[in-house]
């Protein structure tokens, strides 16, 4: 018999909380997205376009390196406040190599570690 592993990440645009639920107790590591606000501004001042694209890139970057994540596990929980969870279930279902993860998605409000562990520790749990 093979050990199930269960990956929760908290995620808005801007970073991402990574919590392996077989290590106990459970570690928190972080993913930032490199598309910051004072990058931003400074994207924006050349450029409504220029702002966008670079957004695009550092996105997409963001969203790989998390896809690199999950590629290791059997069953991931995406959660939190804005739709960054979803964009990244959608890069995901177009690409074949996750089509075996089990990804499921719900919406949360910002929270603490703490509350993040319980919150991830307790969708597993009724699994």
């Amino acid at each position: 018999m093979t050990t199930v592993k269960n990956l929760g990440i908290w995620m808005d645009h801007s970073n991402a909380h990574l919590m392996e639920l077989t290590v106990s107790p459970i570690q928190t590591n972080i993913i930032e997205s490199n598309f910051t606000h004072q990058e931003k501004e400074e994207s924006h001042n050349k450029g409504e376009k220029v702002m966008h694209n670079k957004e695009q890139h550092q996105q997409a970057a963001y969203y790989k390196a998390l896809g690199e994540t999950i590629k290791n596990y059997d069953d991931v929980l995406l959660f939190g406040p804005t739709d960054a969870k979803t964009e990244l279930l959608n890069i995901l279902k177009a690409d074949h190599n996750f089509s075996k993860i089990k990804i499921e998605v719900r919406q949360s409000d910002k929270m603490t570690e703490n509350q993040e562990h319980a919150f991830v520790r307790e969708y597993f749990s009724k699994r």
